[in-house]
């Protein structure tokens, strides 16, 4: 099929599945620079990959015995740390991926953790119920475990500016921590009625968000507690992870609804979403440094890279909805964006189905025309034939 008169619409590239863990991924982590991704998974490995290609940089960092819960980076970029379910920490040389130190010890159950932004601290969030300092040069523990939450403390973050240290916990809450003392600053932050399972500062420090079991995000002033706005409501199950985008103007969530949602983060409304049709719930998500690709890890062993879409359609072009979910589903139907059936994939076509990007047509309009030459068109029994043509 030839376009004789008109354009053609290029929409994002979709989604690109790196394999090379053995479990379901728990985590995943942007290198500062932006060039590397390293994620944490139940097969007790920790595995860094080129975020241009998708290829493995080196071996898989083994040492952990359970799964491994959190991953982040120092902010120089030097060093990995890593939490898990042998209730250790351990930190790795992010060059050679060679273990640094011994394991850090001092948790009773499963570990979560995050680097201060001097890179001098590391904290540590376990089921234990706890919160731990740790000297990130010598491995020591600083001060006296932080307690205040009456259940699992299931994810700790940084200020921007280091003073401040926050936690999300199964008690349904989040509480604030002076990083200094570790004295809890003022009262939990309550409104999710289930588990609070990722939390997150926003880059200028003036917001904290949070998603929960409760299928919401809420987003938060850091100075006074107080919820900003409604709760973001979208996704249909459990908010697994959420973060802000670089520059603030988003908010990413990964859900156990298959779905990456993306919103405006002043208006707190949905501006794109990205249903990963085809693999389990989505446990960790990230926005690069540009903003332009969002990554997520999930029960399907897989890593997911995918392009955020940076632009809309003209308001008087609609082609199919403008988006489509690119990947063929469990029956092998790929749909538009309103879930409507576009077309059937057959079984051993579905791996390399769409290469580098979406192409749509824009519909005749009242200023546009559109002319298209199918005298090479087939379909039906005979759209093998396509192959054929594009050979010659």
């Amino acid at each position: 099929m030839k376009v004789v008169r008109g354009g053609l619409l290029s929409w994002p590239a979709p989604p690109l599945s790196w394999i090379g863990h053995t479990g379901r991924i728990n985590c995943i982590c942007y290198s500062p620079n932006g060039r590397h991704i390293i994620s944490g998974s139940d097969d007790r490995t920790i595995r860094i990959w080129d975020a241009e290609t998708g290829v493995i940089s080196g071996e898989p960092l083994k040492g952990h015995t359970g799964s491994v819960q959190s991953v982040a980076y120092s902010p120089d970029g030097r060093y990995i740390i890593s939490g898990s379910s042998d209730k250790t920490i351990r930190i790795w040389d992010a060059e050679t991926g060679a273990a640094v130190g011994k394991p850090l010890e001092g948790h009773s159950s499963h570990v979560s953790v995050a680097y201060s932004p001097d890179g001098q601290r590391i904290i540590s969030g376990s089921s234990d119920k706890t919160i731990r300092i740790w000297d990130a040069e010598t491995g020591d523990a600083v001060g006296k475990p932080l307690e205040g939450h009456s259940s699992y403390v299931l994810s700790v973050a940084y200020s921007p500016d280091g003073r401040r240290i926050i936690s999300g916990s199964d008690d349904n809450t989040i509480r604030i921590w002076d990083a200094e003392t570790g004295a809890a600053v003022g009262k939990p932050l309550e409104g999710h009625s289930e588990n609070v399972l990722s939390v997150a500062y926003s880059p200028d420090g003036r917001r904290i968000i949070s998603g929960s079991y409760d299928k919401t995000i809420r987003i938060w002033d850091a100075e006074t507690g107080a919820a900003v706005g409604k709760p973001l409501k979208g996704h249909s199950l459990v908010v697994s992870s959420v973060a802000y985008s670089p520059n603030g103007r988003h908010i990413i969530s990964g859900s156990s609804d298959k779905t990456i949602r993306i919103w405006d983060a002043e208006s707190n409304t949905g501006v794109d979403s990205s249903l990963e049709e085809g693999i389990m719930s989505v446990l960790s998500a990230a926005s690069s440094l540009s903003g332009q690709h969002n990554v997520s890890g999930s029960n399907s062993n897989a890593i997911r890279l995918s392009e955020q879409s940076s632009h809309q359609p003209p308001s008087s072009c609609n082609p199919l909805h403008a988006c489509f979910y690119s990947m063929p589903d469990s029956q092998g139907w790929v749909r538009d964006s309103d879930r409507g059936l576009l077309y059937w994939v057959p079984l051993d076509c579905r791996g390399g189905l769409h290469s580098p990007a979406l192409i749509t047509i824009p519909p005749t309009s009242h200023f546009r025309t559109v002319s298209l030459d199918f005298e090479d068109f087939v379909f039906g029994t005979d759209w093998p034939q396509i192959f054929n043509s594009a050979q010659r």
